[in-house]
């Protein structure tokens, strides 16, 4: 064997190891990508349904319908009190006066009538917007002195002709719409989600600061 054939021999073996190397290092790029795409997809699809749990309002509501009989609005049924505070929920003796009796062929209209005025009880209603205890919020401060529209954080509920499914937080008892829908917590629009980081960056950009910590936590 010449010279030329010992080293052409060389060459060969020497190629071997490094092509199976190369193959190696691709197997492992591809488990690796693919352990990290199911582990994608266990986290944004699965976790979400076993974080919340799907909890139906007492009856169905629609807001619409409502809307076509007021004339102030949201604040027509979700009133500001003499002193300036917010009422909230719609008590019992808001409605009475229209719903003394059923009206139309609603199976929910008659579930109001029978269950809750007939019987002087209050609606247990799941407030999607319940924050927790150490938060201070002012619809005065907010709807009243700055004018906002109830739609920025709320978004368009007051078209709405049914109430969407509660999804209440199984560790901290919060609906999901104070996180918001989306996982990592991209929004789209001002009434995507309720957390403190929205508050701050609305108060900077309508006043110039996030304001001090006291102002939102008592």
């Amino acid at each position: 064997m010449t010279t030329s054939d010992h080293k052409a021999k060389a060459d060969a073996e020497n190629d071997v190891p490094e092509t199976r190397g190369g193959s190696s290092f691709a197997i492992v790029v591809l488990f690796f990508l693919t352990g990290f795409g199911l582990s994608l997809a266990v986290g944004w699809i699965g976790f979400p349904k076993i974080l919340y749990s799907e909890k139906t309002q007492p009856f169905d509501f629609n807001h619409a319908n409502h809307m076509d009989m007021v004339d102030n609005g949201c604040e027509s049924c979700h009133v500001f009190r003499d002193d300036g505070t917010y009422a909230g929920v719609p008590t019992l003796a808001q409605c009475v006066d229209c719903h003394e009796s059923v009206q139309g062929d609603s199976p929910d209209e008659e579930i109001f009538v029978n269950d809750y005025v007939a019987e002087g009880k209050e609606v247990p209603w799941l407030v999607y917007s319940r924050q927790p205890d150490c938060v201070f919020f002012s619809h005065g401060a907010h709807v009243t002195m700055a004018g906002m529209e109830c739609a920025e954080c709320h978004g368009d509920i007051g078209e709405s002709t049914s109430l969407k499914v509660y999804r209440e937080n199984r560790l901290t008892g919060y609906s999901q719409d104070i996180w918001g829908e989306n996982i990592a917590g991209i929004k789209k629009n001002s009434w995507d989600r309720m957390k403190m980081d929205d508050c701050g960056d609305c108060h900077l950009e309508r006043m110039g600061s996030k304001g001090p910590c006291f102002q939102c936590h008592k």
